[in-house]
């Protein structure tokens, strides 16, 4: 059975022991060693030798596990009990506290047979001392192993990108299912976290490399579209440039104005942006092109 004491002894058991001590010693000394005296003094050596068996003392976080004859007695606690010496015996002190296990699952193969090493802790409590002691022999190491097994099932049942991406889900899982496996011992599941995963360093460089790939593959796909973009507003510009000639001689002009605002700037003009420029010419293009009435 588990057991489990922080205490470093029973004080006041062992204090009132030395009470009943000396008042034998003291009881012999105002006797003067007469008989009755001695059997007086007998009697409070022998109750002072059982009083740390019998009185004893549970913290507020403790329980007791009385057995009387090999049989449950009862769970006592906190605070101060009485036990018969001989005929009872305390099999276990539990703690009631929230305890943590740290446990791990290492080259355990995920559903995608990829080898990861895993690590997590468990947040458990004590809230039926009896079936804690009676129903399971440790149960500290019954939860670690039932930690194990139910992490290894979860790897093996998901993807590796499934475990990156949805530790969240994963530590749900975990819980429920631990949860459930040692509900018959009286034991809470607070909570589990995985704190990491690993892979192979050999994984890892593929996986860095598949991840760069598909990160330039969508910035071709955006650099793609916003081509696509680009061209169809240039479109939508030619065909107002088209129907409006003066559009664009005010678009060419914004242009050189643009160009020309550094100082020292040398331009080199086409005779053709220069002739379109001049209000004649395109009056006389716009002539030629009309169509008669």
């Amino acid at each position: 059975m588990n057991s489990y004491r922080s205490g470093a002894g029973n004080r006041l058991a062992s204090f009132l022991a030395l009470i009943l001590i000396l008042a034998a010693g003291a009881v012999l000394a105002l006797t003067e060693a007469s008989v009755v005296g001695v059997a007086a003094a007998i009697l409070l050596v022998v109750v002072a030798a059982f009083i740390p068996q019998s009185l004893m003392v549970a913290n507020q976080w403790e329980r007791a596990v009385v057995l009387r004859m090999g049989k449950l007695q009862a769970i006592q606690g906190p605070g101060v009990f009485w036990i018969v010496p001989i005929l009872d015996r305390i099999a276990a002190w539990l703690d009631q506290r929230i305890q943590t296990t740290e446990f791990n699952a290492e080259e355990a193969l995920s559903r995608d047979t990829v080898p990861v090493n895993i690590d997590a802790v468990i947040f458990w409590q004590i809230h039926d001392a009896e079936r804690a002691a009676l129903e399971i022999t440790d149960y500290r190491s019954g939860i670690e192993r039932v930690a194990q097994t139910s992490l290894r099932e979860m790897v093996g049942s998901s993807l590796l990108s499934t475990l990156l991406a949805e530790r969240k889900q994963g530590d749900e899982l975990l819980r429920d299912e631990i949860a459930r496996k040692i509900a018959e011992w009286g034991i809470s599941v607070i909570s589990v976290e995985i704190r990491d995963i690993s892979v192979p360093p050999a994984l890892q460089d593929a996986m860095s490399r598949q991840a760069q790939a598909e990160r330039e593959l969508h910035a071709r796909v955006l650099f793609g579209q916003a081509e696509k973009e680009v061209a169809s507003k240039f479109v939508e510009a030619a065909e107002i440039y088209a129907r409006s000639p003066a559009a664009l001689q005010l678009r060419a002009m914004n242009i050189i104005y643009e160009t020309t605002k550094e100082r020292g700037a040398t331009i080199l003009m086409p005779s053709a942006m220069v002739d379109s420029m001049n209000p004649a010419v395109i009056g006389a293009t716009l002539a030629r092109t009309a169509p008669p009435v």
